[in-house]
């Protein structure tokens, strides 16, 4: 159980990952591209994958 180990990492982590696919999947599978929302999840999405990144860097050094 998560909630008794504190193990929320690999829940929260997997669900990241996860509903990254899934936009990538949709945004990356259509032929025309002209829709303004996907566009912006799709910014949105690399901005948040950017910052876990950046993220990562800080706490590591």
């Amino acid at each position: 159980m998560p909630a008794q180990t504190g193990d929320w990492c690999i829940v929260g982590s997997s669900m990241i990952v996860t509903i990254y696919e899934i936009i990538s999947k949709l945004i990356y599978s259509q032929k025309n591209n002209t829709l303004k929302i996907p566009s912006i999840i799709n910014h949105i999405k690399i901005g948040i994958i950017y910052g876990i990144f950046v993220d990562a860097f800080k706490l590591g050094s």
